[in-house]
Protein backbone atom coordinates (compact mmCIF):
# COMPACT_ATOMS: atom_id res chain seq x y z
CA UNK A 1 0.00 0.00 0.00
CA UNK A 2 1.46 3.07 -0.89
CA UNK A 3 2.69 5.53 2.48
CA UNK A 4 0.86 8.34 1.34
CA UNK A 5 -2.49 6.15 2.28
CA UNK A 6 -1.27 5.20 5.58
CA UNK A 7 -0.77 9.10 6.71
CA UNK A 8 -3.91 10.29 5.55
CA UNK A 9 -6.08 11.35 7.99
CA UNK A 10 -9.38 9.79 9.58
CA UNK A 11 -12.24 11.99 9.06
CA UNK A 12 -14.03 12.69 11.60
CA UNK A 13 -17.44 11.47 12.64
CA UNK A 14 -19.50 14.28 12.74
CA UNK A 15 -22.70 14.29 12.33
CA UNK A 16 -24.30 16.20 9.73
CA UNK A 17 -27.78 16.60 11.64
CA UNK A 18 -26.88 18.60 15.01
CA UNK A 19 -30.68 17.39 16.49
CA UNK A 20 -34.26 16.83 15.33
CA UNK A 21 -37.29 17.96 16.34
CA UNK A 22 -39.64 15.86 15.18
CA UNK A 23 -39.52 15.96 11.46
CA UNK A 24 -37.85 18.64 11.62
CA UNK A 25 -33.72 18.32 11.85
CA UNK A 26 -31.17 21.44 12.55
CA UNK A 27 -27.96 20.90 10.26
CA UNK A 28 -24.87 22.45 10.64
CA UNK A 29 -24.87 23.64 7.46
CA UNK A 30 -27.86 25.77 8.22
CA UNK A 31 -26.53 26.79 11.63
CA UNK A 32 -23.81 27.98 9.61
CA UNK A 33 -25.74 30.31 7.46
CA UNK A 34 -27.89 31.70 10.45
CA UNK A 35 -25.06 32.16 12.54
CA UNK A 36 -23.01 34.42 10.19
CA UNK A 37 -26.05 36.20 9.05
CA UNK A 38 -26.96 36.78 12.65
CA UNK A 39 -22.88 38.12 13.35
CA UNK A 40 -23.04 40.02 9.91
CA UNK A 41 -26.11 41.92 11.75
CA UNK A 42 -24.33 42.53 15.20
CA UNK A 43 -20.91 43.58 13.22
CA UNK A 44 -23.10 46.02 10.69
CA UNK A 45 -25.15 47.52 13.53
CA UNK A 46 -21.18 47.90 15.60
CA UNK A 47 -19.97 49.86 12.81
CA UNK A 48 -22.87 52.25 12.10
CA UNK A 49 -23.04 53.12 15.70
CA UNK A 50 -19.41 54.13 15.76
CA UNK A 51 -19.32 58.17 14.13
CA UNK A 52 -15.16 57.96 14.63
CA UNK A 53 -15.08 55.81 11.37
CA UNK A 54 -16.75 57.62 9.18
CA UNK A 55 -16.01 60.84 7.00
CA UNK A 56 -16.93 64.16 9.50
CA UNK A 57 -17.94 61.65 12.34
CA UNK A 58 -21.51 61.10 10.23
CA UNK A 59 -22.23 57.36 9.51
CA UNK A 60 -24.40 56.56 6.60
CA UNK A 61 -26.66 54.87 8.14
CA UNK A 62 -28.17 53.74 11.60
CA UNK A 63 -28.28 50.79 13.40
CA UNK A 64 -31.53 50.80 12.97
CA UNK A 65 -31.55 50.89 8.99
CA UNK A 66 -29.45 47.16 9.40
CA UNK A 67 -32.10 46.22 11.66
CA UNK A 68 -34.54 46.75 8.85
CA UNK A 69 -32.10 45.38 6.36
CA UNK A 70 -31.59 42.00 7.89
CA UNK A 71 -35.04 40.40 6.19
CA UNK A 72 -34.05 41.56 3.09
CA UNK A 73 -30.51 40.47 3.35
CA UNK A 74 -31.97 36.74 4.50
CA UNK A 75 -33.71 36.72 1.55
CA UNK A 76 -31.72 37.69 -0.83
CA UNK A 77 -29.06 35.27 0.25
CA UNK A 78 -30.90 32.25 0.19
CA UNK A 79 -32.51 33.41 -2.90
CA UNK A 80 -29.90 34.11 -4.70
CA UNK A 81 -27.24 31.16 -3.74
CA UNK A 82 -30.03 28.87 -4.72
CA UNK A 83 -30.74 30.47 -8.24
CA UNK A 84 -26.71 31.00 -8.34
CA UNK A 85 -26.31 27.25 -8.35
CA UNK A 86 -28.82 26.57 -10.57
CA UNK A 87 -27.99 28.52 -13.39
CA UNK A 88 -24.47 28.18 -12.70
CA UNK A 89 -24.07 24.46 -11.95
CA UNK A 90 -26.75 22.06 -12.34
CA UNK A 91 -29.59 23.94 -14.64
CA UNK A 92 -30.25 20.63 -16.67
CA UNK A 93 -30.98 18.76 -13.40
CA UNK A 94 -33.48 21.37 -12.21
CA UNK A 95 -35.04 21.67 -15.54
CA UNK A 96 -35.76 18.22 -15.04
CA UNK A 97 -36.51 18.27 -11.46
CA UNK A 98 -38.23 21.79 -11.22
CA UNK A 99 -39.75 21.03 -7.86
CA UNK A 100 -35.96 20.07 -6.51
CA UNK A 101 -35.35 23.72 -6.56
CA UNK A 102 -37.02 24.22 -3.25
CA UNK A 103 -35.03 21.02 -1.49
CA UNK A 104 -32.58 24.04 -0.21
CA UNK A 105 -31.82 21.72 3.41
CA UNK A 106 -30.12 18.99 0.37
CA UNK A 107 -27.04 21.60 -0.08
CA UNK A 108 -26.43 23.69 -3.66
CA UNK A 109 -25.79 26.99 -2.67
CA UNK A 110 -23.91 29.04 -4.72
CA UNK A 111 -21.63 32.09 -3.47
CA UNK A 112 -21.50 34.02 -6.46
CA UNK A 113 -25.20 33.68 -6.74
CA UNK A 114 -25.76 34.62 -3.19
CA UNK A 115 -23.53 37.87 -3.04
CA UNK A 116 -25.74 38.56 -5.99
CA UNK A 117 -28.73 38.82 -4.40
CA UNK A 118 -27.19 40.59 -1.25
CA UNK A 119 -26.32 43.57 -4.21
CA UNK A 120 -29.56 43.63 -5.61
CA UNK A 121 -31.41 43.69 -2.06
CA UNK A 122 -28.90 46.34 -0.90
CA UNK A 123 -29.46 48.90 -3.88
CA UNK A 124 -33.44 48.86 -3.34
CA UNK A 125 -33.03 48.99 -0.14
CA UNK A 126 -30.20 51.84 0.00
CA UNK A 127 -32.07 53.89 -2.65
CA UNK A 128 -35.92 53.32 -0.13
CA UNK A 129 -33.81 54.85 2.48
CA UNK A 130 -31.75 57.38 0.32
CA UNK A 131 -28.60 55.58 2.15
CA UNK A 132 -25.19 56.16 -0.16
CA UNK A 133 -25.10 52.55 -2.16
CA UNK A 134 -21.48 52.01 -1.57
CA UNK A 135 -21.13 52.64 2.35
CA UNK A 136 -23.92 49.96 2.64
CA UNK A 137 -21.85 47.81 0.81
CA UNK A 138 -18.83 48.33 2.54
CA UNK A 139 -21.07 47.84 6.19
CA UNK A 140 -22.34 44.76 4.76
CA UNK A 141 -19.11 42.79 3.49
CA UNK A 142 -17.03 43.53 6.41
CA UNK A 143 -18.76 41.26 8.49
CA UNK A 144 -19.55 38.71 5.52
CA UNK A 145 -16.27 36.24 5.96
CA UNK A 146 -17.27 35.04 9.55
CA UNK A 147 -20.63 33.93 7.57
CA UNK A 148 -18.54 32.17 4.95
CA UNK A 149 -15.74 30.55 7.37
CA UNK A 150 -18.61 28.88 9.45
CA UNK A 151 -20.14 27.41 5.89
CA UNK A 152 -16.97 26.36 4.59
CA UNK A 153 -16.78 24.19 8.03
CA UNK A 154 -19.86 22.87 7.20
CA UNK A 155 -19.17 21.95 3.89
CA UNK A 156 -16.51 20.03 5.70
CA UNK A 157 -18.80 18.00 8.33
CA UNK A 158 -21.45 17.20 5.30
CA UNK A 159 -17.92 15.83 3.47
CA UNK A 160 -19.10 17.93 0.49
CA UNK A 161 -16.97 20.42 -1.74
CA UNK A 162 -13.64 18.22 -1.03
CA UNK A 163 -10.54 18.89 -2.87
CA UNK A 164 -8.14 16.96 -5.10
CA UNK A 165 -6.37 13.63 -4.38
CA UNK A 166 -3.14 14.23 -2.56
CA UNK A 167 -0.49 13.07 -0.67
CA UNK A 168 -0.15 15.80 1.66
CA UNK A 169 -0.05 14.63 5.49
CA UNK A 170 -2.92 16.53 6.54
CA UNK A 171 -5.51 15.02 3.69
CA UNK A 172 -8.42 13.30 4.43
CA UNK A 173 -10.24 10.12 2.91
CA UNK A 174 -13.71 11.51 2.70
CA UNK A 175 -16.64 9.40 3.23
CA UNK A 176 -18.44 9.70 -0.40
CA UNK A 177 -15.20 10.84 -2.12
CA UNK A 178 -13.51 7.74 -2.82
CA UNK A 179 -10.61 5.47 -1.70
CA UNK A 180 -7.92 7.91 -1.98
CA UNK A 181 -6.76 11.05 0.31
CA UNK A 182 -7.73 14.56 -0.78
CA UNK A 183 -6.97 18.17 0.18
CA UNK A 184 -9.43 19.78 2.75
CA UNK A 185 -10.20 21.99 0.65
CA UNK A 186 -13.16 23.03 2.60
CA UNK A 187 -10.73 24.12 5.14
CA UNK A 188 -8.61 26.05 2.99
CA UNK A 189 -11.48 28.32 2.53
CA UNK A 190 -12.78 28.90 6.08
CA UNK A 191 -9.49 29.99 7.21
CA UNK A 192 -8.59 32.07 3.92
CA UNK A 193 -11.84 33.24 3.00
CA UNK A 194 -13.04 33.32 6.75
CA UNK A 195 -10.57 34.24 9.46
CA UNK A 196 -8.05 35.91 7.26
CA UNK A 197 -10.12 37.86 4.79
CA UNK A 198 -12.18 39.11 8.02
CA UNK A 199 -8.97 40.08 10.09
CA UNK A 200 -8.22 42.02 6.75
CA UNK A 201 -11.45 43.86 6.28
CA UNK A 202 -10.96 44.59 10.15
CA UNK A 203 -7.90 46.04 9.53
CA UNK A 204 -8.91 48.69 6.80
CA UNK A 205 -11.97 49.47 9.12
CA UNK A 206 -10.22 50.10 12.59
CA UNK A 207 -6.97 51.07 12.01
CA UNK A 208 -7.16 52.13 8.33
CA UNK A 209 -10.38 54.22 8.74
CA UNK A 210 -11.35 53.08 5.40
CA UNK A 211 -15.29 53.24 5.93
CA UNK A 212 -14.52 57.19 5.42
CA UNK A 213 -13.62 56.04 1.95
CA UNK A 214 -17.10 54.73 0.47
CA UNK A 215 -16.74 51.64 -1.99
CA UNK A 216 -13.14 50.56 -0.32
CA UNK A 217 -13.68 47.91 2.07
CA UNK A 218 -16.21 46.41 -0.44
CA UNK A 219 -13.89 46.33 -3.27
CA UNK A 220 -11.08 44.69 -0.82
CA UNK A 221 -13.99 42.17 0.13
CA UNK A 222 -14.88 40.84 -3.48
CA UNK A 223 -11.21 41.19 -4.74
CA UNK A 224 -10.14 39.69 -1.60
CA UNK A 225 -12.83 36.64 -2.03
CA UNK A 226 -12.36 36.46 -5.73
CA UNK A 227 -8.04 35.96 -5.19
CA UNK A 228 -8.71 33.72 -2.63
CA UNK A 229 -11.55 31.30 -4.89
CA UNK A 230 -9.26 31.71 -7.77
CA UNK A 231 -6.24 29.94 -5.33
CA UNK A 232 -8.05 27.25 -3.87
CA UNK A 233 -9.27 26.06 -7.14
CA UNK A 234 -6.46 24.60 -8.06
CA UNK A 235 -7.04 22.59 -4.80
CA UNK A 236 -11.03 22.00 -5.20
CA UNK A 237 -12.33 19.07 -6.95
CA UNK A 238 -14.02 20.53 -9.62
CA UNK A 239 -18.04 19.76 -9.34
CA UNK A 240 -18.67 16.54 -11.52
CA UNK A 241 -20.98 17.63 -13.77
CA UNK A 242 -19.05 20.03 -15.29
CA UNK A 243 -15.42 19.22 -14.69
CA UNK A 244 -12.82 21.24 -16.06
CA UNK A 245 -13.15 23.80 -18.72
CA UNK A 246 -9.98 24.51 -20.59
CA UNK A 247 -6.89 21.97 -20.31
CA UNK A 248 -7.64 20.15 -17.19
CA UNK A 249 -7.15 23.78 -14.54
CA UNK A 250 -9.84 26.16 -15.54
CA UNK A 251 -13.18 25.75 -13.54
CA UNK A 252 -16.39 27.34 -12.97
CA UNK A 253 -15.36 28.97 -9.67
CA UNK A 254 -12.36 30.80 -11.59
CA UNK A 255 -14.88 31.95 -13.92
CA UNK A 256 -16.81 33.43 -11.90
CA UNK A 257 -14.03 34.94 -9.31
CA UNK A 258 -12.22 36.98 -12.10
CA UNK A 259 -14.73 39.77 -12.71
CA UNK A 260 -15.40 39.67 -9.19
CA UNK A 261 -11.07 40.68 -8.61
CA UNK A 262 -11.04 43.21 -11.26
CA UNK A 263 -13.99 45.28 -9.99
CA UNK A 264 -12.98 45.04 -6.63
CA UNK A 265 -9.82 46.53 -7.45
CA UNK A 266 -11.55 49.23 -9.77
CA UNK A 267 -13.50 49.84 -6.53
CA UNK A 268 -10.26 50.21 -4.07
CA UNK A 269 -8.33 52.37 -6.79
CA UNK A 270 -11.29 54.74 -7.67
CA UNK A 271 -12.78 54.82 -3.91
CA UNK A 272 -12.37 58.43 -2.62
CA UNK A 273 -13.67 60.49 0.40
CA UNK A 274 -16.74 62.11 -0.05
CA UNK A 275 -16.17 65.74 -0.54
CA UNK A 276 -17.01 68.30 2.71
CA UNK A 277 -19.61 70.83 1.67
CA UNK A 278 -18.25 74.50 2.00
CA UNK A 279 -20.10 76.00 4.93
CA UNK A 280 -20.47 80.02 5.74
CA UNK A 281 -17.25 80.17 7.25
CA UNK A 282 -15.22 78.83 4.48
CA UNK A 283 -16.53 81.73 2.04
CA UNK A 284 -15.72 85.32 1.95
Amino acid sequence: MPEFLLTALTFPAIDPVIFEIGPVAIRWYGLGYVVGILFGWWYSRRLAATPRLWANGQPAMSPVDIDDFLLWAAIGIIAGGRLGYILFYDLPRYLAEPLAILSVWEGGMSFHGGLLGVIIAMILFARKRGINVWSMFDVIAAGVPIGLGLVRCANFINSELWGRVSDVPWAFVFPNGGPLPRHPSQLYEAILEGAVLFAVLAWFVWARGKLATPRFVGGAFIAGYGLVRIFIEFFREPDAHIGYLLGGWLTMGMILSLPMVLAGIWAMATARPPKVAATAHDNP
